[in-house]
């Protein structure tokens, strides 16, 4: 006999193909992936050769019409350092969330057959969020591996850790020391390379908000004084 006031689970009718399809919709699985696609400027090839999923597939799951399968998301959420959740709760207003060095997934640089650096994303973070974290790691120069200028939306803030590195913005370029940290908009031309002989890595900060009243090839700030360098 059941206490007063419950009912059996046993007596309700079944859920219905139709409420469950509802349900799903309204998580916005698709276009929760694809915000996180676009945010971090990667095209759907891209996505797919770090899930291991194909770009029609994947274009499928962000317009809706087909819904992934547990492993596959897994998969997704790994790639942009999303915890499985995130795609079926709503953000909670109190964010504290800690992300292990060994959980980090290491990415190479996009769009470049030989990438001059490998990035870490150090964010699990909501889709609200306005900064989105990493730890880059620079390479030399080579043949093969030659700096590939890129662009994207807002802004950008990047602080060496160690080493030196060549910045090309715009029609500038700057070598930046331990320690230095540059400030720009990154809707200008700009590209990375690893200058000197010792390890060099950065913590790259992006923002998705364009600076107001600046030009697109302004720096804002620039602390510890980077040294212009001549172009060649």
């Amino acid at each position: 006999m059941l206490p007063p006031g419950e009912v059996d689970v046993l007596d309700e009718p079944p859920v219905s193909a139709e409420a469950a399809e509802e349900f799903i919709e309204s998580k916005r699985i698709g276009e929760r992936i694809k915000y996180l696609r676009q945010r971090k400027q990667m095209g759907l090839v891209e996505l797919g050769r770090h899930t291991g999923l194909s770009a029609s597939f994947l274009s499928q799951l962000e317009t809706g019409r087909v819904v992934p399968t547990l492993r596959n998301l897994a998969r997704i959420a790994m790639v942009f350092s999303k915890d499985m959740s995130y795609f079926f709760e709503p953000e909670r207003p109190e964010l504290f969330r800690i992300l292990r060095a060994g959980d980090r997934l290491r990415l190479p640089q996009t769009g470049a057959d030989e990438p001059g650096y490998y990035f870490e994303s150090l964010g699990q973070v909501p889709v609200e969020q306005t900064i989105t974290p990493y730890i880059a790691e620079f390479l030399p120069a080579n043949e093969k591996r030659v700096p590939k200028s890129h662009r994207h939306s807002g802004n950008e803030f990047l602080y060496v850790l160690s080493g030196e590195l060549k910045l090309e913005h715009d029609s500038q370029v700057d070598v930046l020391a331990e320690g230095d940290a540059v400030f720009f908009n990154a809707e200008a031309v700009h590209s990375y390379e690893k200058a000197g002989g010792e390890q060099c890595s950065a913590l790259i900060l992006t923002m998705p908000e364009p600076l107001r009243g600046v030009h697109a090839g302004a720096r804002i700030s620039m602390v510890a004084g980077a040294k212009p360098v001549a172009k060649k």
